[in-house]
């Protein structure tokens, strides 16, 4: 198993790719706590889990807090996949809200933010451990009315190149997966991939011709945290199927 008894948190689980990321893991052998707000709901968080074995789902929401919580579950931590999710509001630039822009940058870049300085302690101390940013490829190429989410996403793909500089003495490997075109409930709802129109406008834009699988991201996702990408650092993985 890729990645056999290796600890490993999950934020924001329910969202993008999250529930595919999960079984993911813990197929390759990954302990797993999966953070999300939404467990607050003990119905939600027992569903979640429910047919997983070896996931928690913790609610708690401070990045001290769920490092806290993890820490109580899984003894030590391995990995972090940062798995920030936030609309992308389409707003030409003239007419867009700064608010929106503020909630963005929150969601997408100070969080994560949070989440690596509440981390990063522990890995020091034991001199291991891994950090993935899930980001998006619009930062890559660009997306004309999406500015600001492009531009949150951006930011976050500079703090792991610059985290991955800072931090690679202490054996700490961190990188980013720049997705787009990925198939999930969040940015690509089933009605939209259910209007044949819709959905072959859309995949014009994208070289392979198709959306990609959320399993397909959890495969990438599972390499990451696992030892062979032990030698790898800075790096921001395109994975929009060729379009960045």
């Amino acid at each position: 198993m890729l990645l056999k008894n290796r600890t490993i948190l999950v934020t924001f689980a329910t969202h993008w790719a999250g529930p595919e990321i999960c079984d993911g893991l813990i197929d390759e052998g990954a302990l797993v706590v999966c953070q999300d707000p939404d467990f607050a709901d003990r119905a939600r968080a027992e569903a979640f889990v429910a047919g997983r074995a070896n996931l928690t789902a913790i609610a708690d929401e401070s990045p001290a807090e769920i490092m806290a919580a993890a820490l109580a579950t899984l003894g030590h931590l391995d990995v972090l996949v940062n798995n920030d999710a936030f609309p992308a509001i389409r707003a030409p630039v003239e007419s867009a809200d700064p608010q929106d822009f503020r909630d963005a940058i929150e969601a997408l870049m100070v969080f994560p933010f949070k989440m690596a300085g509440a981390v990063v302690p522990h890995m020091k101390a034991r001199k291991a451990g891994k950090i993935l940013f899930l980001t998006s490829a619009s930062a890559l190429n660009g997306l004309a009315n999406y500015s600001m989410y492009a531009a949150a996403r951006a930011g976050a793909n500079g703090l792991a190149k610059s985290l991955a500089r800072e931090l690679g003495r202490d054996n700490i490997q961190v990188n980013a997966i720049a997705s787009n075109y990925i198939e999930n409930p969040d940015y690509f709802p089933p009605e939209l991939l259910a209007n044949k129109e819709a959905y072959a406008k859309m995949v014009k834009n994208i070289p392979l011709g198709r959306l990609g699988k959320p399993q397909e991201a959890a495969h990438l996702v599972a390499f990451y945290c696992s030892d062979r990408s032990d030698f790898i650092t800075g790096n921001i993985m395109p994975f929009s199927g060729g379009w960045a």
